[in-house]
């Protein structure tokens, strides 16, 4: 092991990088030439043929459906209901709540609401911002809300998509007889979420009022933070509620809310703001309806998931597991039955009887569909891949083991060695990094969760320990979604203001490192009561 090893291992994740940061390219781009990077420093210092390196990237790219296919079919499905006219309806009514109270408001919308939509595969960052304008929010709120309300729950997002990669993850790294469960990676996470969601609810009230704004709304901020507490502890006690934990704290926000404007005695809904044209279409098209995909995906995974028997056939038993690929000939489990991006397709299907959508419409929604969907869901693959070259470069497919030393190895060992003790308190800003590189919590598991958990082997923590270093990258990976290039333009093309995002990542910028600092000593703590 030299520094030469480690200096070729960085410098794909710095080409990264510049390719973000100093020449502003999207992450698709950015994703196919770090790939390259990655697969030419494999070849030419660790030893990693061609085959190996294919093969990793075919395992990579399947390893990535619970993210890449549920971003596929979600992207779809709000294309459908905004060309169905089903998705105006939804803006319409949100439009109208708690207008008295606006920390209630920022609480239910975009933390309840935001969390929910995120939960069940929408995008809050789209939707939300022309609703927060109509309401009267400003541009640099409209846009910086959205992308930090749902930050807490990220683990979450996607019905529990990056929980599922992050068990994945952790039991191929821990070996048969050794895995993890669902509830036990969430009872982890659980111990983060009530004060994170705490901390985020008192950035979103200083982003829009400053003092005032705490002033007026801690006590919402602190109802919202101890709801998600309660609820979160309890669906991450079973593996079969672990990935309802977004949709059902999202509600319960969303719930506690309307309790507490009825208890203050304000208005829950006003429509005192809406046009002659809004009220006409909210009169001819029934809210029901227009929720009817999201109802109905949220019964079929609630269906799917509370009986234990159900769940545990399509989770536990049938796996559907493509043999044969991977350069170590482990099997790529897809659980295609279960995985959440088959019911969204579901969802759209069965809820057509009640949208009632015409040809035109349909046509309309396939092609914005086929549009939009393949940069986001090749972004959501490539860095998939590129952890997989990581972890099996220097394999050798004649003696099925490691020549040499991984790109994973190298970064651990020197890890290890570097950071000692400390490694604890770095390794969420390493996931910051990794979520800003990547845009997304589960591609930061799958391109560094190897490396920390080898890491954390490497300084002889217990199975315990690895796992809370884990959840410390994974959560610093979905506090980075507030600075994300990419979901902060998407806000703000949603509302014309392209440009206008420079502003907010100044600001969020801050807000993400204070987040990660404390989410830091919190693992700090867990760390040295495990």
């Amino acid at each position: 092991m030299s520094l030469v090893s480690l200096s070729l291992t960085l410098l794909p994740i710095f080409i990264i990088l510049c390719m973000l940061i100093v020449w502003k390219k999207p992450a698709d781009v950015s994703g196919v030439v770090g790939w390259l990077a990655i697969s030419v420093v494999a070849m030419m210092a660790f030893q990693t043929t061609i085959e190996v390196i294919l093969r990793s990237t075919a395992a990579g790219f399947i390893r990535s459906f619970s993210v890449s296919l549920i971003v596929a079919m979600s992207l779809l499905q709000m294309a459908y209901m905004e060309k169905t006219g089903a998705l105006k309806r939804i803006i319409i009514f949100i439009k109208t709540i708690a207008r008295e109270n606006r920390a209630v408001q920022i609480m239910m919308i975009n933390i309840g609401f935001g969390t929910l939509m995120v939960a069940v595969g929408a995008t809050p960052v789209s939707l939300l911002p022309p609703i927060l304008i109509a309401m009267g929010y400003s541009t640099y709120v409209a846009i910086a809300l959205p992308a930090i309300g749902y930050d807490a729950l990220c683990t979450y997002a996607l019905l529990g998509a990056p929980i599922v990669v992050f068990v994945d993850v952790a039991n191929s790294f821990l070996g048969k007889g050794n895995e993890i469960s669902l509830s036990q990676a969430g009872m982890v996470f659980f111990m983060f979420l009530p004060i994170v969601s705490t901390l985020i609810g008192i950035c979103m009230l200083w982003i829009v009022g400053r003092w005032t704004a705490l002033k007026e709304g801690w006590l919402p901020c602190l109802i919202t933070g101890a709801v998600i507490g309660l609820v979160s502890y309890v669906t991450n006690r079973y593996d079969n509620l672990v990935v309802l934990t977004g949709i059902l704290c999202g509600l319960a926000v969303i719930v506690a809310m309307i309790a507490y404007l009825k208890i203050t005695g304000r208005k829950l809904i006003d429509k005192s703001q809406l046009t002659k044209e809004e009220l006409a279409y909210e009169a001819s098209y029934p809210l029901w309806r227009a929720l009817s995909p999201w109802l109905i995906l949220v019964l079929l995974i609630l269906a799917l998931n509370v009986p234990k028997d159900i769940f545990n056939y399509l989770y536990r038993e049938l796996r559907l597991p493509i043999n044969g690929l991977t350069a170590n000939g482990a099997p790529l489990e897809t659980r295609a039955l279960w995985q959440a991006y088959t019911w969204i397709f579901a969802s759209i299907l069965l809820s057509i009887p009640f949208i009632r959508p015409s040809r035109v419409q349909i046509k309309n929604s396939i092609d914005v569909w086929v549009k939009r969907a393949p940069r986001p869901v090749f972004s959501a693959a490539i860095f998939f891949a590129i952890g997989e070259i990581m972890n099996m470069s220097g394999f050798s497919m004649a003696t099925k083991t490691f020549a040499v030393p991984s790109m994973v190895k190298v970064l651990a060992d020197y890890s290890a060695q570097f950071f000692s003790g400390a490694y604890g308190a770095v390794v969420t800003f390493i996931g910051l990094f990794g979520g800003f590189i990547t845009g997304s919590e589960a591609s930061t598991i799958a391109m560094f969760g190897k490396y920390a958990m080898t890491t954390a082997k490497n300084l002889n923590m217990d199975t315990h320990g690895l796992i809370l270093i884990m959840a410390g990258l994974a959560f610093g990976g979905g506090l980075a979604s507030v600075i994300s290039p990419a979901k902060l333009q998407n806000a703000a093309a949603s509302i014309d203001k392209l440009g206008a995002e420079n502003e907010v990542i100044r600001t969020a910028f801050v807000f993400s490192i204070l987040l990660t600092l404390v989410t830091s000593l919190f693992l700090l703590l867990f760390l040295s009561l495990s």
